[in-house]
């Protein structure tokens, strides 16, 4: 006899992912009707984002090589 749980979640994955998919371009399309002047700012608020993410990236591994070379692990490359 087959398992049917992971049947169930399966469906259950498609169905919520599908629904996610379909008003995610339903969204996108009618935004992208209303107005095309607002590109900049969507292109800026991007730039932003990006940039706070590159930081702290930087500083997430800045700190985790400060904490690892602290605590005395090698962390030199070959």
């Amino acid at each position: 006899m087959m398992d049917w749980v992971p049947i169930v979640f399966i469906a259950f994955k498609v169905l919520v992912f599908g629904t996610g998919m379909f008003f995610a371009i339903k969204w996108h399309y009618e935004r992208g009707k209303k107005g095309k002047d607002k590109q900049s700012a969507v292109l800026r608020t991007g730039g932003k984002v990006a940039a706070v993410f590159v930081l702290s990236l930087l500083g997430l591994s800045l700190l985790a090589f400060g904490l690892g070379s602290m605590l005395g692990l090698d962390l030199s490359f070959p």
